[in-house]
């Protein structure tokens, strides 16, 4: 694989669609929750944020992409590699891990694109009676699985044309504080942080919000399409280099624009303030909006949660999808049995439609814990599991000694204790 930037070919059409694709991924309802768990611990853990995303999500990402590459033929994708590299039975259980890392955020969005829906409706739209919840999930579930089973060309295309608006009212929220800024995360600076965030202190803030992090700027489960998809379009040659940059570029998007809207909010509302919001358990959004009291961040703000809902169920779906077709292929190979590839995919949408529809309609209260559950497992393989590859896999020796290997594993390891020390 060649890494030379000079010698890969220009950039393409294409390659900015899965940039735009990444980023729609990943940019999901996190980012509506990143101020408040960052900016609540005062100015420090912005900054260390602010220094942090770019290499951690680069670095983490592109490892994982690399492992998928690893692969001996061009359509192998991450379950078909997992088994290739470590055997049979570890391969089985990484299939499964990836498909559990993935699936229940799946669900989260499609209670979330019914909640805000309804929301909107109830309090933008001032409707007296709501249709019937079961409608409304199934509806929007089946219009975003309906997309998606379309094929892997039109969610990059569906989820690129996303990503405008989505980044476009993001901003307009951004600039729109601008003049609300105040000092106060400035002049309640401390060290310790006792009198932040119920007195946790600046390393306890930083220690669990890295998981949130991960969280908000996650786009694996998209990332084995993307190198499927390059290899063959590229060749051995230069996909490496170009699956790399994609990633790059996606990723500088998501730090500028996330990290604007991230210090806006936090230069907005103290830290007490965040740690409201923290408790009331509600998005940036919705405090700004009850902050206010205005008509422009009561609108923009369900565009966004919307927009930012389903381009990542989108993405996710892509990697249920995958995860939830490899657990069926390595169960029928166990009896010597195979499938047709288009029965399986139809297989794959309507359990995934069926589930994510009873779930958006039962609006469970466990979500939360079902995502922090998705968190220790997101993080091994993301950030462990591809440096392991790279340490035991022969086509990635090239890829070991470096410092950016150590560094994902500290990370990986901090996000893995911190996720687990949430749900103590």
């Amino acid at each position: 694989m060649q890494n030379d930037t000079n010698t890969l070919p220009k950039w393409r059409k294409n390659d900015i669609l899965w940039v735009l694709s990444l980023y729609g991924t990943a940019i999901g309802a996190g980012v509506l929750f990143l101020p408040i768990n960052a900016g609540v611990g005062g100015l420090i853990p912005l900054l260390v944020i602010l220094v942090l995303a770019f290499p951690m999500t680069f670095y983490a990402h592109r490892a994982l992409a690399r492992f998928v590459l690893s692969g001996k033929n061009t359509n192998d994708d991450i379950t078909v590699v997992a088994e290739e590299s470590f055997g049979k039975t570890a391969g089985n259980w990484i299939t499964i891990l990836y498909f559990f890392a993935i699936y229940p955020i799946l669900l989260v969005y499609s209670v979330g694109v019914t909640n805000t829906l309804l929301s909107f409706m109830q309090h933008q739209m001032y409707m007296d009676t709501l249709p019937p919840r079961w409608l409304i999930s199934g509806v929007l579930v089946g219009i975003l699985v309906l997309v998606s089973y379309l094929g892997e060309n039109l969610v990059v295309k569906v989820m690129s044309v996303l990503v405008f608006p989505f980044i476009a009212v993001l901003m307009i929220v951004a600039l729109f504080l601008i003049p609300y800024w105040n000092g106060a995360i400035f002049s309640e600076f401390s060290w310790s942080g006792s009198n932040m965030a119920g007195g946790s202190s600046i390393l306890m803030t930083l220690w669990l919000v890295i998981p949130v992090m991960v969280f908000a700027f996650n786009h694996s489960p998209i990332i084995s399409s993307l190198a499927v998809a390059k290899r063959k379009e590229y060749g051995d040659t230069y996909v490496d280099g170009k699956v790399s940059n994609i990633i790059a570029a996606s990723n500088i998007m998501m730090v500028v624009t996330v990290m604007f809207f991230v210090f806006s909010c936090a230069f907005t509302l103290t830290p007490m303030e965040l740690a409201e919001a923290k408790a009331q358990n509600i998005s940036v959004l919705s405090y700004l909006a009850n902050k206010f009291d205005n008509p422009v961040v009561a609108y923009i703000g369900p565009v966004i949660a919307f927009i930012a809902m389903s381009k990542s169920f989108l993405g996710h779906y892509l990697g249920g999808k995958e995860g939830f077709n490899g657990i069926v292929n390595k169960a029928l190979a166990s009896r010597n049995k195979t499938i047709d590839q288009k029965k399986l995919n139809n297989i794959a949408a309507i359990t995934m439609f069926i589930t994510a529809w009873i779930i958006a309609t039962l609006n469970p209260s466990i979500l939360g814990m079902i995502e922090s559950l998705g968190g220790p497992i997101l993080a091994i393989l993301l950030f462990l599991m591809p440096m392991y590859a790279i340490h035991k896999i022969p086509a990635l020796a090239k890829y070991r000694g470096k410092i950016s290997n150590a560094f994902i594993v500290v990370m990986g390891l901090i996000a893995i204790s911190a996720a687990i020390y949430n749900l103590m």
